[in-house]
């Protein structure tokens, strides 16, 4: 499947006229590694009204994906993949060292062939970087236009493969390179490929959008969903996030607007503590995602 049949796909959503909300989940609200034994995962997602979800891949996952693939889809799930477990540090297509952006070209291409092998319909993250990869210095003059030439291949790859490639702009303490939605079009502009999206996170924008309304504007035309997390990870809705301001900028949106709720599992079951979360934000994945749909209905 190429990029000509992906927009095919989409010929129904854009006839119709102004934003289609879609509500989804991370894997991480529940667990940590996918396995074969989390298929049931996806049947408590759906009861709770999920039509997305996403999957963690990386190098210390392993699962039957057909077998994913097919209970996803006999659910009515649209699944998306992101690089969020083992992922070296060296695969990385921004890095200054030439070895390791080829590492990287060759790590993400695994990984989106194996998002094709589940289904997946994008592969969404910081794939232009790396989370962790956070120098402090002046930017080089070649770095954007050399990351923007390894993500058009990338985009290219992921387009024959049937998948969209989705980019997210992610927090100062995470990444240097693209930090904001402005940053995130911009590399967008030197990919120029219509395949390639943008995702937006309201965590991550705390720290680096002075007005999110702008942010989420700007990002219109090429926006694939948001991550909708409050500011402290939880939840959302009592936090620092402006939700009004959100749902204003996206309701100005024409398709398909995906809402993913995201955090670590929390508790004496939970992992977050392995992802720097210490505060027990979601001991109970469905009550998290219960109040978090029903927060977000209400925004809408």
């Amino acid at each position: 499947m190429n990029i000509e049949t992906l927009e095919k796909q989409n010929v129904g959503s854009v006839s119709k006229k102004g934003p289609q909300f879609q509500l989804g989940a991370h894997q991480f609200i529940w667990t940590n590694h996918w396995t074969d034994e989390d298929l049931g995962i996806l049947d408590q997602a759906r009861e709770l009204g999920c039509t997305l979800f996403e999957v963690s891949l990386g190098d210390d996952v392993a699962f039957d994906r057909e077998r994913t693939r097919r209970h996803a889809e006999s659910l009515g799930i649209e699944l998306t993949v992101g690089p969020g477990n083992k992922w070296p540090m060296e695969c990385n297509i921004s890095s200054d060292d030439p070895h390791h952006r080829e590492l990287g070209l060759q790590w993400h291409k695994r990984v989106i062939e194996q998002a094709a092998e589940l289904g997946a319909v994008a592969y969404c993250g910081a794939n232009y970087s790396h989370p962790g990869h956070v120098l402090g210095r002046v930017e080089p003059e070649d770095e954007l236009p050399r990351t923007a030439e390894n993500l058009r291949i990338l985009t290219e790859f992921a387009s024959d493969c049937g998948l969209r490639l989705v980019i997210e702009p992610m927090s100062r303490f995470r990444v240097h390179l693209v930090t904001t939605a402005t940053r995130a079009m911009e590399l967008v502009g030197l990919v120029n490929h219509p395949n390639l999206l943008v995702n937006l996170d309201t965590y991550h924008m705390i720290t680096e959008e002075r007005d999110y309304g702008a942010a989420i504007r700007s990002a219109l035309p090429v926006l694939w969903g948001l991550h909708a997390c409050e500011s402290d990870r939880g939840c959302p809705g009592g936090g620092l996030v402006p939700w009004p301001d959100v749902f204003a900028a996206l309701k100005e949106a024409d398709g398909p607007v995906r809402l993913m709720l995201e955090t670590y599992r929390t508790g004496p079951q939970g992992f977050a503590i392995q992802r720097g979360i210490t505060q027990n934000l979601c001991p109970d994945p469905e009550a998290f995602v219960r109040q978090g749909f029903a927060f977000l209905k209400e925004c809408m």
